[in-house]
């Protein structure tokens, strides 16, 4: 079934449209929400709560061509994760960083980092803080600007710069070691 057909089909409330929609895209939706949660059963309830939301508003989509309810979901089941770590205080739980001094780190060459299996990246963003990872996800893989990124987790533009810098630095010295390690 084509993408708008499916949406059209889900809209009506059909349950083989819907079943379908879940088939096609909860993969690639728990990738998401684990990159959020940094914990499978986490991710998985994320998952549920996602599809939940999404099921029930689906008069909210609008189609706007091909790839657009994929990005629909996305942004559903990212608002989904960040209310979790909102209410769990998880962002929050960090140690606050503005009083931090920053260390320079070196990025490692692009190149390098492309030899690293995806999967393995995964897990050294998984393995992040929750404050890191969040700030890390939303700026890098979401294209949200540090202005989005705080009015979105309600922090301060420099906080999440500060936790976007140390995620990255902390990321960099996985690499350099799984590269060390690995070569």
């Amino acid at each position: 079934m084509e993408e708008k057909e499916l949406a059209e089909q889900c809209r009506r409330g059909d349950n083989r449209a819907r079943r379908e929609l879940y088939e096609r895209y909860a993969g690639r939706m728990l990738a998401l929400c684990l990159r959020y949660s940094g914990n499978r059963e986490v991710a998985e309830d994320l998952l549920h709560d996602g599809f939940l939301k999404l099921f029930s508003s689906f008069d909210k989509f609008t189609w706007r061509g091909e790839g657009s309810l994929r990005a629909w979901m996305e942004r559903v089941m990212v608002n989904t994760a960040l209310q979790y770590l909102r209410q769990n205080d998880v962002l929050n739980q960090s140690t606050a960083l503005d009083d931090l001094p920053l260390e320079a780190y070196d990025e490692p060459e692009p190149e390098a980092c492309e030899t690293i299996p995806q999967q393995v990246l995964m897990q050294f963003i998984s393995g992040l803080p929750a404050g890191y990872r969040t700030v890390f996800n939303l700026y890098v893989m979401e294209g949200k600007s540090h202005k989005e990124i705080a009015a979105q987790l309600g922090i301060n533009e420099r906080s999440s710069a500060s936790q976007l810098a140390r995620a990255k630095a902390s990321l960099a010295e996985q690499v350099r070691a799984w590269m060390k390690a690995n070569r």
